[in-house]
């Protein structure tokens, strides 16, 4: 569920990404939903089925719509930008990228973190890449994106710095 695509599968939202990532939640988090979902029918078995059937079939659904609105976030790089959530940046404003392993990642969003700094986290990925930030409009030292394909991410950023500018992204 999510993952990276190619470049215009399923956009649209202005110019064409060059690359596109959704962060959805793991499939095995929709039982939750069902578990819910059944746990909420049978505290309503007593009132009768019909209102049991409908209150699980009601509370499970809106379980997985919750589930699927958390892992609905984006992760786009467009030409001239790069949208991480509600989170619209200039490549301009991106400077050293850092790929994060697991364990790096987790030291990031836990012990490391800035309280100032920008964040698309989502626990249940558990790469990331962190990306520093030079934007006088913005107090955050960096931006934390969790991602499945860290040096996809990074490789296509470094190449539309490059095709932005000839001064290029700085890759660590």
């Amino acid at each position: 569920m999510g993952g990276a695509r190619r470049a215009g599968a399923g956009w649209q939202g202005g110019p064409m990404p060059l690359y596109e990532e959704r962060l959805g939640v793991p499939r095995a988090w929709f039982w939750l939903a069902v578990m819910l979902g059944v746990m909420t029918a049978a505290v309503l078995l007593p009132f009768g089925p019909a209102i049991a059937a409908g209150g699980g079939a009601a509370t499970g659904a809106a379980a997985a719509g919750v589930l699927r609105a958390y892992g609905g976030v984006r992760i786009v790089v467009t030409g001239g930008e790069l949208l991480a959530g509600p989170m619209r940046l200039p490549l301009r404003s991106l400077g050293l990228a850092e790929i994060l392993d697991a364990e790096e990642a987790f030291l990031w969003r836990t012990r490391r973190a800035d309280v100032r700094a920008l964040m698309l986290l989502r626990g249940y990925v558990p790469t990331a890449l962190r990306i520093q930030l030079h934007d006088p409009d913005r107090v955050a030292p960096y931006l934390y994106l969790s991602t499945r394909q860290p040096t996809t991410l990074l490789a296509v950023l470094a190449f539309a710095r490059r095709a932005q500018s000839p001064g290029g992204m700085e890759v660590g």
